[in-house]
């Protein structure tokens, strides 16, 4: 079921804007270097394939406090937010407490997330050509595993059924909590944007239209750049400069993006615009 603030407007109701997108990634391991994150390239994939944008991300250590407080946020922003990483049941897993003290919610096994654990462990038992025993001290551990915030809704795990879940915010929007294991993670947060969230996809109502422009300095551009803005109420302008491009050399990656009727408009003023500066066009971009 998807929250009620995260209802797309309607056209009586335009004025209601869609939530904003955040990334929360837990782990020591990222912070040190020791794991490269590839959550944040992959969550921008999936949102960009449904004219959608990650608004901001949060990197967060093992630390009880800092997650909380990072959780804290999340839950009173009224964002969607995909927590990744710290949702085991092993010493350095702070997520799902952190994210039961954020909410001043007690923890609970949740019942299906129960069942899918002990579906999953009997699983392994038949592999492995063994006998499932629930009350064996290794197998009772892992229904913590399925111990979340009371109220929290789980994310099927394709992977190996050991579920995520799903908490709603104080006033508007949710976190949802998903594996640090991209293999897990990725689909389950795609399952998450199919089910709660398809009322919210633009699909071909978002595009980028850029140019390269030689030999011209971004503080110069800036009067042009503030006065599309202006003139197109809902176009973004983007500059993305470079110095040592492999194909292009020093340059700006000058643009505007947005709905596809604004951007038709507003890219030839832009075009018009750097040629009254005399500026050196190179490949013109869509995205």
């Amino acid at each position: 079921m998807i929250p009620p603030s995260t209802t797309p407007s309607s056209p009586e109701s335009s004025q209601v804007p869609s939530p904003r997108f955040g990334l929360i990634i837990v782990g020591d391991e990222i912070l040190s270097g020791k794991r490269a994150d590839k959550h944040m390239p992959k969550l921008i994939e999936l949102l960009i394939a449904r004219g959608l944008q990650l608004d901001y991300a949060d990197y967060v250590g093992d630390s009880r406090d800092r997650i909380t407080a990072t959780l804290e946020r999340a839950f009173a922003s009224g964002d969607v937010v995909f927590s990744c990483g710290g949702i085991g049941a092993t010493p350095d897993d702070h997520t799902r407490q952190c994210a039961a003290k954020a909410l001043g919610a007690e923890l609970v096994l949740h019942p299906q997330a129960e069942a899918l654990i002990r579906e999953r462990m009997q699983d392994v038992a038949r592999e492995q050509g063994t006998t499932y025993e629930p009350d064996r001290p290794d197998n009772v551990h892992r229904l913590n595993m399925g111990v979340f915030p009371v109220g929290a809704q789980i994310i099927p795990n394709p992977y190996n059924k050991i579920a995520g879940f799903s908490c709603l915010g104080r006033e508007s929007g949710a976190v949802h909590f998903v594996p640090g294991f991209p293999v897990m993670a990725w689909p389950m947060m795609e399952w998450v944007l199919d089910t709660w969230y398809q009322p919210l996809f633009q699909k071909g109502a978002w595009v980028e239209q850029s140019v390269i422009v030689f030999g011209a300095m971004e503080a110069t551009l800036t009067p042009l750049m503030e006065d599309i803005e202006r003139e197109y109420v809902g176009v973004k302008v983007f500059s993305l400069p470079s110095v040592d491009h492999p194909e292009y050399g020093r340059h700006i990656e000058l643009g505007v993006k947005g709905a596809p009727e604004l951007v038709g408009q507003a890219y030839p003023t832009l075009l018009a615009g750097l040629r009254r500066f005399d500026a050196k066009l190179g490949p013109e971009l869509v995205r």
